[in-house]
């Protein structure tokens, strides 16, 4: 059980092979390779290199090309876009940016206007990076998959074709070391095979005839002849790649209405706007004033104020939990944190450090061994391997001051363990079904009972004769207990456990943390239903993973925050938020965090929208002077961005903390 395999069957050995089993994996989209964003960098340069002349009243030829250049190169695709979709009878919330800010501009606030132009640019670069980033992640989800799989024919004959040619039905020949390239069932061989990026599970699976297997996960040091039962197309890890993208198509509606929230002010505005103009036109104003008059409307009824009010607080946020080792990857994830009332949590990676390690050193009364011999002679024999339960062996041994003695004649046999003769004396180190006969066996005993706790037992023979068993178990990560607590208290109910582990593991480490509702055994599929259960009983779900098993409930929630350490490239793209320093005890602290940020949001846009709404009607009843007006805007711009820089602070942090991580 301990570690990697052999050839299978009585067959003539397959050597590893020596061709790669697939290629590189695609790079990132690099950001200045998207037009929008090297369009908001030439507009921002543009801006601060006109800014010191223009405060310094420098001549006009000196920062007014500049500014008109910043007009240009961050305006014009906004624009454009603005246009085309006027075309179509809509009227974007861009357009009208760009109006206003040559609006302000006509009236010789050109400063305000090429400020305006530049934080759209800029929101349109981030919006496009994160687009970017998701589809080179999904992308990159299929390079697990290997390019080609060796098909057997039926007289045994072998052929190199590419791994999506492959039908139902065929056998494929897996050699060690390579990626399987087809979900299907295992008819010759022994190995274990890494399927973490399918079911989480920490260790690998050992692997016989009659077994299940997925494209992409990676075999051992045995061979297997698989059978393939899907098409390429309808694997685990296309099914992955299209859950990723349906759960993020299934946001949209927000985005539908937001949309239209934008078309009505825009509408109202625009509409106002030529009222304010034409009325006062008909009515025998001239047209200078009844022009400034509607500009200044323009200005003062502009959401700068708004978009400001709302960004400083949730900017702040981010900045703050960013500095605390929590990176959350826009502002309207910080908002959204703050509105999660049910999560659900990975088990291995997640509330544990998904290392395995060695938790119960066993010496049996009359084996002549203490715990220290057991554990050395254990270390030894293991050493040679690559398994991880024997890198969790020898860790633990020398974790002690035990170096592993040299070990001669070693061998791995499949679903069995390790054997080798260390001191002259034969050391076998691997699974109870497979080195103990006897059931009622003192050794025997004390492996169930490992077992019925969730841990995976090793048996320790030498000469044949039982020594020792040791308890071997993924380490739940610190404070995993208290950020349960912290996040059952937040959301009103208990967190969920979905983990694809085995169900008695999930059991122990869900009773000591206080998890109740535990999901087992589950696919990535069964994590997105059960997501989709408790989207369906009405909660904001958020979701806490690292896998690629994840990435689709990930997709799914309503928020997802990845581990960083230890999470797949395609989780870290597709999770909402990342805990860089994989600190559990953070999470419930940033859902704080995103609520003080909400709080604050609701705070400043009353303050701007008291100072809109009292500007727009003076300037319509009245005669609201320009330098007033302006002076109004900008001032309640200040205002509402200085309230909401509060959260930069690091009190703000401590006060986010749940009473179990309270400072004092």
């Amino acid at each position: 059980m301990s570690s990697v395999v052999q050839s299978p069957g009585p067959q003539t050995p397959v050597a590893p092979s020596p061709r790669p089993d697939r290629v590189p994996p695609r790079g990132r989209t690099r950001v200045l390779a998207l037009p929008e964003a090297r369009w908001a960098l030439a507009a921002l340069l543009l801006f601060l290199a006109a800014l010191p002349p223009y405060l310094l009243d420098a001549p006009a030829w000196l920062w007014g090309p500049l500014f008109a250049a910043t007009y240009v190169t961050g305006g014009w695709e906004p624009g454009w876009e603005g246009l085309k979709a006027l075309r179509q009878r809509i009227l974007d919330v861009d357009l009208l940016m760009v109006v206003a800010a040559l609006g302000a501009a006509a009236i010789g606030q050109v400063l305000d206007g090429a400020l305006l132009i530049v934080i759209f640019a800029t929101s349109g670069a981030l919006e496009a990076v994160a687009t970017a980033r998701t589809a080179d992640s999904v992308r990159g989800l299929l390079d697990l998959a290997p390019e080609t799989a060796t098909r057997l024919a039926a007289d045994g004959t072998e052929e190199v074709v590419p791994a999506g040619s492959l039908a139902v039905g065929d056998v494929v020949l897996v050699r060690p070391g390579e990626r399987i390239g087809a979900d299907g069932r295992v008819l010759d061989g022994a190995s274990d095979v890494d399927q973490a990026t399918i079911t989480g599970e920490p260790l690998p699976a050992a692997k016989q005839p009659g077994d299940e297997v997925f494209a992409g996960t990676l075999n051992g040091s045995g061979a297997l002849r698989v059978r393939v039962e899907r098409d390429p197309s309808e694997s685990v890890i296309a099914r992955i790649v299209a859950m990723v993208e349906e759960a993020a198509e299934t946001k949209a509606p927000t985005q539908l209405f937001i949309e239209k929230v934008e078309q009505r002010y825009s509408l109202a505005m625009v509409a106002v706007t030529l009222l304010v103009f034409t009325i006062p036109l008909l009515l025998g104003s001239d047209l200078r004033s009844t022009l400034l008059r509607a500009m200044t409307f323009m200005i003062v009824a502009s959401p700068c104020a708004v978009v400001l009010a709302t960004m400083p607080p949730l900017l702040s946020a981010m900045a703050n939990a960013g500095r605390h080792g929590v990176l959350v990857k826009s502002a309207v994830v910080m908002e959204r944190l703050g509105q999660i009332d049910a999560v659900a949590l990975d088990k291995t990676g997640t509330l544990t450090e998904g290392t395995p390690r060695v938790t119960d050193v066993h010496p049996l009364a009359d084996a002549g061994l203490d715990a220290d011999g057991v554990l050395g002679a254990a270390a030894a024999a293991e050493h040679p391997s690559e398994h991880p339960l024997a890198r969790a062996v020898v860790e633990a041994a020398r974790a002690r001051g035990l170096e592993p003695a040299p070990a001669e004649d070693f061998a791995s046999t499949p679903g069995t363990g390790v054997s080798a003769t260390v001191d002259g004396r034969a050391v076998a180190v691997g699974s109870p079904a497979r080195l103990l006969d006897d059931p009622a066996h003192p050794a025997a005993v004390l492996a169930d009972g490992l077992e019925a706790e969730g841990r995976t037992a090793v048996v320790v023979t030498v000469d044949g004769r039982p020594v020792g068993v040791l308890g071997i178990a993924d380490r739940l990560r610190p404070g995993a207990a208290d950020a349960t607590r912290a996040l059952a208290a937040l959301t009103g109910g208990a967190p969920i456990l979905v983990t694809g582990d085995n169900p008695r593991a999930a059991a122990r480490l869900a009773a000591e943390v206080g998890i109740t509702d535990v999901r087992a055994g589950l696919l990535p599929q069964d994590k997105v239903a059960a997501v989709h259960e408790l989207r369906d009983a009405g909660a904001k779900v958020l979701v806490v993973g690292d896998g690629v098993n994840d990435a689709p409930a990930l997709a799914a929630a309503h928020i997802g925050i990845a581990m960083g350490r230890a999470g797949s490239d395609l989780a870290l793209e597709t999770a909402d938020a990342v805990v860089v320093r994989d600190e559990l005890a953070t999470v419930p602290t940033v859902v704080n965090l995103s609520r003080r940020a909400r709080a604050l949001v609701i705070q400043n846009l009353v303050i701007a929208g008291t100072f809109i709404a009292v500007l727009a009607v003076w300037d319509l009843v009245g005669t609201l002077p320009l330098p007033l007006g302006v002076a109004g805007h900008e001032g309640s711009t200040v205002l509402v961005g200085l309230n909401g820089l509060r959260l930069l602070a690091d009190g703000a942090w401590r006060r986010s903390r749940p009473t179990t991580h309270q400072e004092t």
